[in-house]
């Protein structure tokens, strides 16, 4: 029997109502998170199910139960802007002041902890597994990463900021996502609020991770089938594209393009003439692999457009990078994307946020799951 069996004169069951919002609630109300109080409130309505009381009440009871654990399973399975409003409130500030220092060091910085966070979200949902140390079977090695992947002392340095204030509270994997946005930002990029409440998994795979990354030598249609199996799509391939706006790449991730293309015994045609000059004396055969250039030609620290503008014009530094606009794919996928970001920066701005919060929002580890890691290196022992 439910709300409809009360009797509706008495306000006996608003009491009860109340007293168990208080159980649930208590003093602790402003600075438990929704799932402490979701917790606490499943566990009251528990404990009343239990008492003896008269059937109705029961019934009353049992309805309650049921619309109280769906709203928490709900509560626990979304991110929040918030999340931390209560349990850490200087994590922002917190982050960005590291981050700042960071890119002011090195200005390279911001383009590596960007592409951190997109390596972590890749490989099993955004859950800092591409931070943990290990031999050489974890994500650290594998091929997109070993000896390319790098920030993982500033995160280090971010963790112990954050943990001096609020011990054992923010995740690695939220600490990713923050520091990623506070790149762009910082780069002359758009901002925008951070979904939170990640945990950190327990586990990191290297050969996973050479199977979901995308890679500079794929074709098209491979690249977008790996961001379509972690449920991004075409515009996400695009527009996440674009963070190539900032940052270096070796020589080694391009140079396959700059004498013996695809074994035609000549360059990709798709290169401009003058930049594949340059490159080509930049990298020659038998020449050092580990030589960084610039992956936007001309705009190289700058968060902006012009990474797509240097597309329309052949100056696409990758291979995975000029087929969005020259290969025969790119007609009815991406071309049109990237014509439409290099003449309206405010639409592939709009468009590359959107996309970074649905990347951020691959697989999270929420609730129970996972842990809060001491040390973003390692799992808590």
């Amino acid at each position: 029997m439910g709300l409809s069996g009360l009797n509706r004169s008495s306000n006996t069951y608003n009491i009860i109502s109340l007293d168990l919002f208080s159980i649930a609630l208590g003093p602790r109300h402003k600075s438990s998170s929704a799932e402490d109080v979701c917790a606490s409130f499943v566990e009251a309505m528990t404990n009343a199910l239990m008492m003896k009381s008269p059937n109705n009440f029961k019934g009353y009871y049992y309805s309650l139960f049921m619309i109280s654990l769906m709203l928490c399973l709900g509560a626990r399975s979304q991110l929040t802007t918030d999340f931390y409003s209560q349990t850490c409130p200087s994590l922002l500030s917190t982050v960005r002041k590291q981050v700042q220092s960071a890119i002011k060091t090195e200005m390279r910085m911001a383009a590596s902890l960007l592409r951190l966070h997109f390596h972590d979200c890749f490989m099993n949902g955004c859950d800092a597994s591409v931070l943990l140390d290990g031999d050489n079977s974890t994500e650290k090695f594998a091929l997109a990463n070993v000896n390319s992947a790098r920030g993982f002392e500033v995160i280090d340095a971010i963790k112990s900021a954050v943990e001096s204030s609020c011990s054992g509270v923010v995740s690695c994997a939220d600490i990713l996502a923050i520091a990623a946005r506070d790149s762009v930002v910082l780069s002359g990029g758009p901002t925008w609020r951070v979904l939170l409440g990640r945990r950190d998994g327990l586990v990191s795979n290297g050969t996973l991770a050479n199977a979901a990354l995308p890679s500079p030598f794929e074709a098209l249609d491979a690249i977008i089938q790996k961001f379509v199996d972690v449920g991004l799509n075409i515009t996400d391939v695009v527009s996440l594209s674009g963070g190539h706006t900032i940052g270096l790449a070796k020589c080694a991730t391009f140079d396959n393009r700059l004498f013996n293309f695809s074994g035609t015994g000549a360059p990709d045609t798709t290169m401009e003439a003058t930049m594949l000059a340059d490159l080509q004396s930049f990298c020659p055969v038998n020449g050092d692999s580990n030589r960084f250039t610039a992956l936007d030609r001309n705009s190289t620290d700058l968060f902006d457009n012009h990474y797509f503008k240097n597309l329309l014009n052949g100056k696409g530094l990758l291979g995975s990078d000029q087929i969005l606009y020259s290969s025969d794919l790119a007609v009815s996928t991406t071309k049109s994307l990237v014509e439409s970001y290099s003449s309206n920066s405010e639409l592939f701005f709009n468009d590359f946020v959107n996309s970074m919060i649905k990347m951020g929002n691959i697989s999270p580890l929420t609730g129970t799951n996972g842990e809060i890691r001491k040390n973003c290196r390692a799992v808590n022992s």
